[in-house]
């Protein structure tokens, strides 16, 4: 993997970790700066949270940030 795209799943990591999901059935990868997010995401307990609509605000997020070609994501919602 390349260094640029080590640091851009850093990024990305840092970004999900703001919001109030569970993310510990996802995986993140990066290649050639687009990003890969695919598994299970759902709301963190005791946080009334749409999970799909805090998905689709981290792509247009991430869309904007310098080095990230595009966000593919292959979730299942919970």
């Amino acid at each position: 993997m390349a260094v640029a795209d080590i640091e851009t799943r850093r990024m990305v990591l840092r970004e999900i970790s703001k919001r109030h999901l569970d993310i510990s059935r996802l995986d993140v990868q990066v290649f050639h700066g687009v990003v890969y997010l695919r598994g299970t995401v759902s709301g963190m307990r005791g946080h009334d949270v749409d999970p799909k609509a805090e998905m689709e605000l981290i792509r247009r997020i991430l869309r904007q940030r310098p080095g990230v070609r595009d966000v593919v994501i292959d979730l299942i919602y919970r």
